[in-house]
């Protein structure tokens, strides 16, 4: 079990390998993000929009869920389409699911 930031536990995976970044590495990227005047913060919050934008964390992406909606939507009203060409066909008209006499 592994500790966070704010002292909460929290699992890894087992195969889970990290990817080492030797010293100068590092330091580049932090001179990147301080030269661009972006607030770390700010940073944080781009790479998390973009993992869920691409859904890497297994939860639907704001695509995903935007057209998941659409769809629900249009489901909902081909539904009640659906319904009121039910209702407007006389039962006469329906066809039988029962055998008649002149069937058998």
């Amino acid at each position: 079990m592994v500790f966070g930031p704010n002292l909460a536990p929290f699992s890894t995976a087992m195969a889970e390998t990290r990817r080492k970044f030797d010293q100068d590495f590092r330091e580049g990227a932090v001179r990147l993000v301080r030269d661009l005047g972006i607030n770390e913060g700010t940073l944080g919050n781009w790479v998390n929009a973009d993992k869920r934008r691409r859904g890497s964390d297994g939860v639907l992406s704001e695509d995903e869920r935007g057209e998941l909606a659409r769809l629900r939507k249009k489901n909902a009203e081909l539904a009640m389409e659906r319904d009121v060409l039910k209702r407007s066909v006389p039962a006469a008209a329906r066809p039988s699911r029962h055998p008649t006499a002149e069937g058998l």
